[in-house]
């Protein structure tokens, strides 16, 4: 399915703009790909991805919707690698967070 049939991008009371849910997302539902040259250094958007040791393995400078993520400690959605998963039902009109902590996959902007 095509990434802005499923999410839009608004304000947010996280943090400046976020992504939210154009229409309900299910558990396990793949929600995009982290797309984006790879980065030779950090910068806005760039998308870290790390070994389960914490040691970075490499980064991606996002070029599609999934760069207006935001951070939450109580995340819906999470990374296996670039791809972006629901962890639990996301409700229509619910912005989609992920968790920057170590051993995550980390977004700097």
């Amino acid at each position: 399915m095509e990434l802005k049939t499923m999410v839009y991008v608004a304000p947010s009371p996280i943090h400046g703009r976020g992504l939210f849910a154009r229409r309900p997302i299910g558990r396990g539902t793949h929600i995009g790909t982290y797309e984006g040259p790879l980065a030779k250094r950090n910068g806005k958007y760039v998308l870290w991805i790390q070994d389960d040791d914490g040691s970075v393995l490499e980064g991606r400078r996002g070029m599609n919707l999934l760069r207006y993520l935001n951070h939450a400690v109580k995340p819906n959605a999470e990374f296996d690698g670039y791809d972006l998963y629901a962890i639990r039902r996301i409700r229509s009109g619910e912005e989609i967070t992920f968790n920057y902590s170590p051993g995550e996959a980390l977004v700097f902007e």
